[in-house]
């Protein structure tokens, strides 16, 4: 007996591109929930601190969820990148003052997710199907 595939529309892979988008921001929020009581208070008074726990929070469970879905050890770790890099990069202001404790968790979470986009759609042979 053969089967033949029947190819996806573009429409149906844009949709399941955007619901795997979904997908890794609802782990994210599970990840912050669900890990975030297990840290000390006094660790999270410090923003700078703070920060680097609600991204590993989101990390490890996006990572899971992704590990889940059988993708690949090297773009598990290059999506962890992205979400890390962006609080990364704004400790630097904030350690010299330059930016608020609040200023460094929202601006962290908004460029966070275009760079997660983007990461997609350089590797979109993984996402895009």
């Amino acid at each position: 007996m053969t089967t033949t595939e029947v190819p996806r529309t573009t429409a149906r892979k844009l949709a399941r591109f955007a619901g795997h988008y979904v997908e890794m921001v609802v782990a994210m929020l599970a990840g912050m929930v669900a890990l975030g009581p297990l840290w000390p208070a006094a660790w999270l008074e410090r923003p700078a601190v703070d920060a680097i726990v609600m991204a590993t929070n989101m990390t490890v469970a996006m990572g899971l969820a992704l590990a889940l879905r059988r993708h690949p050890w090297p773009r598990i770790a290059e999506m962890a990148a992205v979400m890390y890099l962006p609080f990364a990069a704004l400790l630097v202001p904030y350690g010299l003052g330059a930016i608020s404790g609040t200023a460094l968790m929202v601006a962290g979470h908004v460029i966070m997710f275009p760079l997660m986009l983007a990461a997609m759609v350089w590797r979109r042979a993984e996402y895009w199907h």
